[in-house]
């Protein structure tokens, strides 16, 4: 059998060891139970983690599925669940506010968002939905970067708007409010005169899986709307998170 294919081979066991665990599981377990040398195992798992493939867990070094493996599952639930169950949330949203409401999930190269109500003025935010949009300068990006979804640049970020935040250090500590208020905004960030407002939504896991938002020109969302609008907007991502299994044991978010 050719190296590469038995590199491959070799990977692969590990990586559904890895899955089929009911816990994390160690690295010498993971050899000892393959058979695979430790040294030779740990250099396919640390290619692995650079994949997304698998994780440490913590401290302690033990392996979990990676980010990369979640959002292929979350992907599939959110198409047959989250999208269905998210509806009332949705229009409830929208009868409170008046404004653009989405519902957005982490993907590879950005926020996508998988639903969405127009607003009921002639003045919106336009369509978003098949659009993938960078992180730094929305409030569901930030969300999802808060809660450890998405990863955190550690280098300058591209510049969309005059108030977009591109220092790494600035966006560091607005997601340490965001995780301490549980809800994020981003006002003149993507793009002058747009703001809006976003929770999380978790799944029955614990995991943040998506985020609602409420978002429209900077005319009407001010920040005494947005003070107005955030506690219905937590509560419904709370709502939403409790449909699809979520039990809240106090976190702020929802």
């Amino acid at each position: 059998m050719p190296l590469g294919t038995t590199a491959v081979d070799r990977s692969a066991e590990l990586l559904l060891r890895v899955l089929e665990s009911a816990h994390p599981v160690a690295l010498t377990d993971l050899a000892e139970a393959t058979g695979i040398p430790k040294s030779t195992a740990s250099r396919l798992v640390s290619a692995l983690e650079r994949r997304g493939l698998i994780e440490q867990d913590g401290e302690r070094g033990r392996l979990r599925p990676g980010p990369a493996i979640l959002r292929v599952a979350e992907r599939g639930m959110l198409e047959r669940n989250v999208v269905e169950v998210a509806r009332p949330s949705l229009e409830a949203l929208s009868d409170a506010s008046g404004e653009t409401i989405n519902l957005a999930v982490p993907a590879s190269l950005g926020v996508e968002h998988v639903a969405q109500v127009d607003s009921r003025h002639f003045l919106g935010t336009g369509q978003w939905i098949g659009r993938t949009v960078d992180y730094h300068p929305t409030a569901v990006g930030k969300v999802f970067m808060a809660f450890g979804r998405a990863p955190v640049p550690g280098r300058p970020m591209r510049k969309h708007a005059e108030c977009t935040i591109t220092d790494p250090r600035v966006l560091r500590a607005e997601l340490e409010v965001v995780r301490r208020q549980g809800w994020a905004t981003a006002i003149d960030e993507l793009e002058p005169g747009l703001a809006a407002m976003a929770a999380p939504v978790r799944g029955a896991g614990g995991d943040v899986v998506a985020a609602l938002s409420i978002s429209g020109p900077t005319v009407r969302m001010t920040p005494p709307r947005i003070a107005e609008l955030h506690s219905i907007l937590i509560d419904e991502a709370r709502t939403l998170s409790r449909r699809l299994g979520h039990r809240d044991q106090g976190e702020h978010a929802a």
